[in-house]
């Protein structure tokens, strides 16, 4: 999956938490992108097996999609925390660094950073 279709996952699982469903019309708001191009991504996703849209234009993501969604955020909940720790940035430096590297890091050194936050847990 490239970056572009992890990002727009991660935000209908984040946005289905905060207000309990979302449209596609909230993922663009959201991401601050055209209706056409969620419209877009939204079918691939849906093409691929991540996402189902309701009758009422609900998107709601398949056990497939919440499983990648989980696996998304918790590299970016985790990264964010590293980055803060180890590089002494600030919250949004944080995040906006930890969103381009979730999509590239190896399984090997995440668990490494969770290994480490495990491990330092005292100092969040």
């Amino acid at each position: 999956m490239q970056e572009s279709g992890e990002d727009y996952i991660e935000t209908i699982y984040l946005l289905k938490k905060k207000n309990g469903f979302v449209r596609s019309i909230d993922v663009a708001n959201e991401l601050g992108f055209s209706r056409p191009s969620v419209s877009r991504a939204v079918g691939i996703l849906k093409e691929n097996g991540f996402l189902n849209v309701s009758d009422y234009g609900e998107l709601e993501l398949t056990d497939e999609g919440k499983k990648k969604a989980k696996s998304i955020y918790e590299k970016h909940t985790n990264l964010t925390k590293f980055l803060m720790l180890t590089a002494k940035v600030n919250e949004e430096i944080a995040e906006n660094d930890a969103c381009r590297i979730e999509h590239i890091i190896s399984p090997e050194t995440f668990r490494g950073i969770k290994r480490y936050l495990k491990e330092h847990k005292d100092e969040l």
